[in-house]
């Protein structure tokens, strides 16, 4: 696969990002910034990695890209991406992430965030543009490694000191937490954070292996030890997160995670937020889970943050935003009961962790019975992996040619009400069902998300619109 931007930041195989393409890259960053009045020569630019085993030379060779482009990288280590945001944001700089997030570890990829965080989609264009224009540019393609001043120490320091008031003193005591640690760069992070609110943090499955934890479709491997672990040690919850952790995962007493949507909208009543973003692929019933606006996008967080940007030009407060896979991203600063929440807009797994705890400890309840008392609609998820690019391109415009091929390719599953176009295709079924398709922006894989009444009717909808998928064939 070429090194793309999919729906946050650029993606590609290891073995591509290890060489001239990551150099490429980020030298049409630090021109893009330049050319932004965005850096000047001498600016300093925070550089972070996740765990893979192809992040550190892929570090290396951006900060000699940027070195030899008249920036000055700074090494921020192995940190989450929120982390780095929060750390360079503080200090006025842009930063660059080295992290593939969820995806496998044969594949790998770049986060850019300009001094007022993350990137946009027109960002993003006139990097590539830069990119274009550089191809050729021996200097700008160069393969060399190069360290920067090391400046973990410091992030890391000020994003504990973040997480650490966001909730009163003590206010987990007595629970008993799991954190599945595996390969994540939060893992040592939320021992700390869950231990300065007294709760009692047990270590689970650290891996010096990259394992690729997609916290929006848990694997059954995943599932399996995190159940396990639940029983074996008698915990109140499992908090983990994704590669780079800014996706966060919670299961329950019982080893069972809680989606990500419920966690934003959990998020969103905990910080009393007034306009929410989130993509389509958000459960549908949030509109009428709380007391604030909803707007929906696409599914990427560069598309959340546009639309809370949007909300706040419009003169609107208290804008946050989350994706389905549970990332909180913070458009203004929020004040809980005295303490302040600085924004970050860029996705967070720390926040919407703490938000569902707490609530679990204030109401003395376990976390399943909290997830219970959300009436939305049951909602479930997977991928087709190794799904052809051009086999899902062909899929949904065959689906979009006209409402005739819809109503025969979903046939066996239900007739089809109303449709909606923002990211892939959403189907809303006569009997109120849902079912929506939607190409990876990311790999090779096509993601299938649905909402029924009860588990087992999404359960069996998503097995038939899996199968759907998996047989289809371009004419």
């Amino acid at each position: 696969m070429a090194a793309k931007f999919g729906t946050s930041g650029l993606r590609g195989l290891s073995s591509e990002l290890k060489g001239a393409v990551s150099a490429l890259y980020a030298t049409a960053f630090a021109e893009f910034l330049k050319d932004a009045k965005l850096a000047e020569p001498g600016s300093r630019i925070a550089v972070a990695q996740d765990f893979r085993e192809s992040s550190p030379e892929i570090a290396a060779t951006v900060m000699a890209a940027l070195k030899r482009a008249g920036l000055e990288p700074v090494d921020c280590g192995a940190i989450p991406t929120p982390a780095l945001a929060f750390y360079a944001m503080g200090h006025g700089w842009a930063s660059i992430m080295i992290t593939g997030s969820h995806i496998p570890a044969d594949r790998n990829g770049i986060k850019f965030y300009r001094p007022d965080g993350e990137i946009g989609k027109t960002d993003e264009a006139a990097i590539t543009g830069f990119a274009e224009t550089l191809a050729k540019d021996e200097t700008a393609n160069r393969v060399e490694q190069v360290k920067g001043d090391n400046h973990e120490t410091e992030a890391v320091a000020l994003f504990l000191k973040r997480n650490r008031a966001v909730l009163p003193a003590g206010a987990l005591s007595g629970l008993r937490i799991g954190v599945y640690q595996h390969s994540t760069v939060a893992r040592d992070m939320m021992i700390e954070v869950l231990k300065t609110y007294y709760a009692d943090a047990v270590p689970l499955g650290r891996s010096d292996t990259f394992i690729p934890v997609d916290t929006e479709a848990v694997s059954i491997d995943t599932l399996e030890k995190i159940a396990r672990w639940s029983a074996d040690e008698k915990l109140d919850a499992i908090i983990s997160a994704d590669g780079d952790g800014d996706r966060p995962l919670v299961a329950d007493e019982n080893g069972v995670p809680l989606r990500g949507d419920l966690l934003g909208l959990i998020t969103a009543r905990f910080l009393k937020a007034k306009c929410v973003a989130t993509p389509v692929t958000s459960n549908s019933g949030i509109e009428s889970a709380g007391d604030f606006t909803v707007e929906r996008t696409r599914v990427g967080s560069p598309y959340v943050i546009a639309a809370m940007d949007d909300a706040m030009a419009e003169g609107k407060t208290e804008v946050m935003g989350f994706e389905a896979n549970g990332g909180l991203m913070l458009g203004t600063d929020f004040e809980v009961d005295g303490r302040r929440i600085a924004a970050l807009p860029t996705r967070d797994s720390f926040v919407p962790v703490l938000s569902v705890l707490y609530l679990a400890a204030q109401r003395k309840v376990p976390v399943s019975q909290i997830a219970a008392d959300f009436s939305l609609p049951v909602a479930a998820a997977d991928r087709l992996e190794n799904y052809p690019t051009e086999k899902s391109q062909a899929l949904m415009q065959y689906l979009r040619a006209s409402p005739d091929n819809m109503e025969a390719f979903l046939a066996p599953i239900g007739r089809v009400a109303q449709t909606s176009d923002i990211d892939g295709l959403r189907v809303t079924l006569e009997d109120g069902r849902i079912i929506h398709v939607r190409p990876s922006g990311n790999a090779p894989e096509l993601r299938c998300y649905v909402e029924a009444k009860t588990e087992d009717a999404a359960e069996a909808l998503l097995a038939q619109g899996l199968s759907l998928l998996s047989a289809w064939e371009p004419a």
